[in-house]
């Protein structure tokens, strides 16, 4: 059996399981509270860490449900992240970044858009470089309909991409 331990296992993923509470709530300060409400939860189960498949699922299925909880309560708030992190991008001139910037709130745009399933599911595998097993024990559904979502999540996003001229 491995042994478990909470700081070399379960707080390494606080990073991450910021970055999908914030993508959730769109509020820093919820983002933070859904993380420590998190890492309690993870931290209360250490019963049972030996029967669970996977702690980072577990983790983040916990992470998940709690963000839409908050959102939910609070209502959608219409934010965009580039107000949250200021939407600071270095290019070698004025006109780039201002094309940067115009197409990364594009994407953040349709990703917003997007089914919450599908937003969750593209936002731990292609921001987060989670593999499609890990995504389908995090959100319990099968490997297949993680590649469906996917794939319906990219397209939408890459016919947004494709209509904005």
């Amino acid at each position: 059996m491995e042994n478990i331990s909470f700081r070399t296992t379960v707080l390494p993923l606080s990073d991450r399981l910021f970055r999908l509470a914030l993508r959730i709530t769109m509020n820093k300060a919820e983002a933070e509270d859904v993380v420590q409400d998190t890492l309690l939860r993870v931290w209360e189960c250490r019963g049972q860490w030996e029967q669970i498949g996977s702690l980072e699922a577990f983790a983040i299925a916990t992470c998940r449900n709690r963000a839409l909880d908050v959102s939910k309560r609070a209502g959608r708030n219409a934010r965009s992240l580039d107000e949250i992190d200021g939407g600071q991008r270095s290019t070698a001139n004025a006109q780039s970044e201002l094309e940067a910037r115009e197409e990364i709130s594009l994407i953040r745009r349709l990703m917003d858009e997007l089914p919450e399933l599908q937003r969750t599911i593209m936002l731990l595998r292609d921001i987060e470089g989670q593999s499609y097993q890990e995504i389908a024990q995090a959100l319990s559904i099968s490997e297949t309909q993680v590649k469906v979502y996917l794939h319906r999540a990219r397209t939408k996003i890459r016919d947004g991409l494709g209509n904005r001229d």
